[in-house]
């Protein structure tokens, strides 16, 4: 019995060997991704440090002694960008580590150039307006904001299913300021404001993203009808003649605004982001074919029908035939960047106060003159890491409404840096639009921390893990020979 006993211990001994000798299938599990709050935290620490330095530095330049209320800003500051941090931690924990950094050093070094701006009134020129405090108060909003757009947005799908409540939204802010009387809506000959007692705001900022919604909602909704066959002319498939109507409404919607409104930057931006968020969803480069035809046609009618584009365009073409008129505002940017050179004059010692609106629509032409052309070149880059991590976002992102959103808004906020840096260097004709996050302004800085909340939403749900545990094991089918398969859920 005993030598039976230790026969059969030592088969099992052996079978159990040779099951853990037999190769095992491989195991695929969603792999449980770094949420990377903590560099998020240390890096909005060195934002903080870069902005205080360069306060330092204005005060040091214009001779001023180190105040309390300094101290205040750069506390409130950071304090308040930690708050955005612990909201994103607790709502939004995969979202991409870099962009609230970014955008925070981007709105922080805005704050400085204003306060230096605010340094020289009455001194190099520049206007008595409200300055960088104002533009802290609406940092404060506009952080506020952030966090509730991201806590109440828990899944940014959500936005589709009111794509065309949006869409209604953005054509209604867009065309308010056309139909009120000029003493509301009317600054500097443009019909974009909506003006009331103690308080402004510009609605387009706001219809960008209700619009930008409101097509990819749409493109991914009817991408069947927006890709189905047309012609076959000059080796392009062009769409069918009853598929243009969307293409046809926004192009309506662009001239009408440069028309009514006399606003060629938020018309240009509008169209511009249409048709790149058109082409990503269709991938046929005949719609960009004809819609920059359309435009082109729009633009050369606009020229001969209204006299402020006609202006526009001549003081592009040539701002010195005026330099104390139309031309001035141009020809005093030009002077501010062949100033600052490569390396600039040094913050605080330059004179960007003799450029009107250097703090809105002209802060580049301010960054040029103090920074340089390598100062002003760091902060382009700001925005491209902002511009990339979105398209990236666009790309891992899995379902089509979130890929579209993302692409625009990052696409937009390219455009809109296009269209800005452009019009200070006489690229393109002035438009009149504000930078992102750096220049003055509440409902510019708003609308961008919208944005900004928008795309982190997009940005967890593409970082986050498809299974937060393992999947459960499946048993083998009778007659396998083996194991069962760990398999994604």
């Amino acid at each position: 019995m005993s030598r039976a006993g230790d026969d059969a211990a030592r088969g099992d001994v052996e079978k159990q060997r040779a099951v853990s000798t037999e190769p095992q299938p491989p195991v695929t599990l969603t792999p449980a991704l770094p949420d990377r709050r903590n560099a998020e935290l240390l890096l909005l620490f060195f934002a903080a440090t870069i902005v205080a330095v360069a306060m330092l530095i204005v005060e040091a330049g214009h001779e001023q002694g180190l105040r309390w209320d300094l101290v205040g800003y750069g506390l409130a500051f950071l304090v308040l960008f930690v708050f955005a941090h612990l909201v994103i931690r607790r709502s939004a924990r995969y979202a991409d580590p870099l962009l609230l950094p970014v955008v925070a050093l981007l709105n922080g070094l805005g704050l400085v150039m204003i306060h230096r701006i605010d340094l020289g009134v009455g001194v190099d020129g520049a206007e008595a307006r409200p300055g960088a405090s104002a533009q802290m108060l609406w940092t404060l909003v506009g952080v506020a904001v952030f966090a509730v757009v991201l806590v109440a947005l828990k899944d940014h799908r959500q936005l589709a299913g009111s794509g065309y409540i949006c869409g209604l939204t953005g054509l209604v802010l867009l065309v308010i300021p056309a139909l009120l009387p000029a003493s509301l809506s009317e600054r500097q000959g443009a019909k974009i404001w909506i003006r009331l007692p103690g308080f402004s705001i510009q609605p387009a900022e706001f219809s960008k993203i209700l619009l930008l919604i409101f097509f990819a909602a749409v493109l991914v909704s009817k991408r069947r009808l927006f890709t189905s066959a047309g012609k076959h002319v000059l080796g392009m498939n062009l769409p069918r003649p009853r598929d243009l109507a969307p293409l046809l409404a926004a192009w309506v919607i662009s001239v009408g605004v440069m028309a009514f409104e006399k606003d060629l930057g938020t018309s240009l931006l509008l169209y511009a982001s249409f048709l790149v968020v058109v082409y990503l969803a269709t991938r046929r480069f005949s719609w960009m074919v004809i819609g920059m035809l359309l435009f082109a046609a729009g633009s050369v009618a606009a020229y001969f029908l209204f006299s402020h584009v006609r202006v526009r365009v001549q003081t592009w073409l040539d701002p010195f035939a005026d330099p104390e008129g139309t031309g001035y505002q141009m020809v005093q940017s030009l002077f501010s960047f062949a100033t600052g050179g490569i390396f600039g004059t040094g913050l605080g010692n330059g004179q960007p106060g003799y450029v009107p609106a250097a703090s809105t629509d002209f802060i580049i032409a301010a960054f040029g003159e103090e920074l340089g052309l390598v100062g002003l070149a760091g902060v382009l880059i700001l925005y491209t890491i902002v511009i990339v991590r979105g398209m990236r976002t666009a790309i891992a992102v899995r379902d089509s409404f979130g890929k579209l959103l993302a692409a625009g808004l990052a696409a937009t906020l390219g455009i809109q840096l296009f269209i800005v840096v452009g019009g200070v260097t006489k690229l393109i004709p002035l438009t009149g639009l504000t930078t992102p996050w750096l220049s003055y302004g509440g409902s510019s800085l708003l609308a961008n921390y919208v944005l900004l909340a928008i795309l982190l939403r997009v940005s967890h749900a593409a970082r986050r893990p498809l299974s937060p545990h393992p999947p459960p094991q499946r048993p083998a089918p009778i007659g396998d020979t083996g194991t069962a398969v760990i398999e994604r859920v």
